[in-house]
């Protein structure tokens, strides 16, 4: 008996040419098969699932789906497909870097997340199985009410539903994807980097979940992944992809990483030791003097409502001290970084000195910022610029969102530099919205590093990277803060991405 093919495409390519593969797609998803597709950055994964999904209809009748036995039979009800970019889907088209702390700023009808839950939920009933008699659509409701239970409990989702969406974490913003998306119930679930963002608690949990999803509701996982060190146990297949080609799938049991993913770029090291140094003897806003304070929170306390997300907190880091900050989902972590990068508007009502000078002494925001390289997942969410990355990588020069002054050649052969450093010089004249992820996050990254901060702030900076780049970027923070005078504060949710340099660690405990 010829075995379920979920998935069939013969030949397929996408009627719109710069979308295609490199060679057209033949692939099969078989009943039974749990599949993740792996690649490098930029190496052809998006387009692949694009075309799968007919985000990017395919020409012809190359592509064929079989659902059985779900009861659903249109494909925009048993395709669902998430792209974990750092949006919030539409909910605020006005968003922008500061909004998630600035709740004056947002809209009286701005929605929380427990209404756009439940609007999925009611979605879901009444678009879901139009044709089903009574009976199975009864069935289809219960089944939907216990599947919500779940993954309500499993996400901690009681705390969020009041909180409007968004202010919602870029952890918490993940789950609510998700559950979101699953109570549709859909035959053939795709996810594009499901686990970044996630602490490690979460990160197990949600793929026990999915494995168990995937036998309880006959449901098809394909899994996009720039990484695989942390593929779930659940997944089956593997399909390589490479320089826009598909390479044969294979069984995950034989598939072998190249476990070596060390990165050594001769010359990249006294490259960066050799920048000129800043003359900060003259600097009014830096902290002159031995061993001096870079950041002092005295009895911090941080709210929202009812909700406390920091709790008479005390920290001090000082100049040359690399810190490594880590926490649960909603912990705080963020919120106090939008604290020292001035970001926060409830930092002029705490004890918060930045560069030895407390926080609202007459300080503009901008004698702050100069002396900070940052990056995080606000902030790849908020740069919405189509310009060319070169032009991103220089707004980091003056700290803003876009590039509204006229950098001088000497500034754009530093940026043209450090694009290098990062392996993305090719990509200068490519519009930004047109990278991949990946190499969005690597532009973003050189953007922080351009004007050679004194406090790198690197919130989650290896977001969608491959391990390649990891390496790469890894490495680059290694040099970069032997320079004189550097400080260092890193987020990740994964020990792996910390950089050897390392010699501080603070970890927050959610309040609730």
């Amino acid at each position: 008996m010829e075995r379920q093919r979920i998935i069939d495409i013969k030949d397929g390519q996408t009627g719109n040419p710069a979308l295609r593969m490199a060679s057209p797609v033949s692939l099969t998803i078989y009943d039974g098969e749990q599949v993740a597709i792996v690649g490098d950055n930029a190496a052809g994964k998006t387009r692949l699932v694009e075309a799968l999904t007919g985000v990017a209809p395919v020409q012809g009748t190359a592509l064929r789906f079989d659902f059985s036995p779900s009861p659903l039979r249109l494909v925009g009800e048993n395709v669902k497909y998430i792209a974990f970019r750092d949006t919030y889907d539409g909910a605020d088209t006005n968003y922008y870097l500061q909004k998630r702390w600035n709740r004056q700023d947002i809209d009286d009808d701005m929605p929380t997340a427990g209404a756009l839950l439940e609007r999925a939920f009611e979605a879901a009933e009444n678009g879901s199985g139009r044709l089903l008699d009574a009976a199975a659509r009864a069935r289809l409701h219960d089944r939907r009410v216990e599947l919500r239970d779940r993954l309500y409990a499993l996400f901690g989702l009681d705390s969020l539903l009041d909180k409007f969406i968004i202010t919602l974490s870029s952890g918490e913003l993940r789950k609510f994807q998700l559950t979101r998306t699953l109570l549709a119930m859909p035959r053939v679930l795709v996810l594009d980097n499901p686990f970044i963002g996630l602490d490690a608690a979460t990160r197990d949990s949600l793929s026990e979940l999915l494995g168990a999803l995937t036998e309880e509701m006959h449901l098809l996982i394909i899994l996009v992944m720039p990484r695989v060190d942390v593929m779930p146990p659940f997944i089956t297949h593997v399909i390589p992809v490479s320089g826009l080609d598909i390479l044969p799938k294979i069984s995950a049991a034989d598939y072998r990483l190249n476990e070596d993913y060390s990165f050594n770029l001769p010359g990249m090291t006294d490259t960066i030791l050799s920048l000129p140094h800043k003359d900060l003897s003259a600097e009014p806003f830096y902290p002159a003097g031995p061993d001096p304070e870079i950041v002092r929170c005295t009895k911090v306390t941080i709210r929202y409502d009812d909700r406390v997300i920091l709790k008479d907190f005390d920290w001090v880091v000082r100049e040359g001290e690399r810190w490594a900050l880590t926490g649960q989902n909603g912990s705080g972590k963020s919120t106090l970084l939008s604290l020292v990068c001035a970001d926060n508007p409830q930092g002029y009502a705490c004890d918060i000195a930045l560069f030895g000078h407390r926080r609202g002494s007459g300080e503009s925001i901008w004698e702050i910022k100069r002396h900070i390289g940052y990056v995080s997942p606000e902030m790849h969410r908020a740069y919405l610029k189509n310009i060319a990355a070169l032009d991103i990588v220089a707004s980091g020069l003056f700290d803003t969102v876009g590039l509204f002054m006229h950098p001088t050649e000497v500034q754009l052969d530093t940026c043209r530099k450090w694009m290098r450093i990062f392996g993305i010089e090719d990509l200068a004249d490519r519009p930004y919205l047109r990278l991949s992820s990946g190499e969005q996050r690597l532009c973003l990254l050189a953007r922080a590093f351009v004007k050679d901060p004194e406090l790198l702030i690197l919130d989650e900076p290896m977001h969608g990277l491959d391990l390649h780049h990891c390496a790469r970027v890894k490495a680059i923070i290694d040099a970069f803060v032997q320079r004189p005078r550097k400080t260092l504060v890193m987020v990740t949710h994964f020990e792996s991405e910390l950089p050897s340099c390392i010699n501080r660690h603070l970890r927050l405990i959610r309040t609730a």
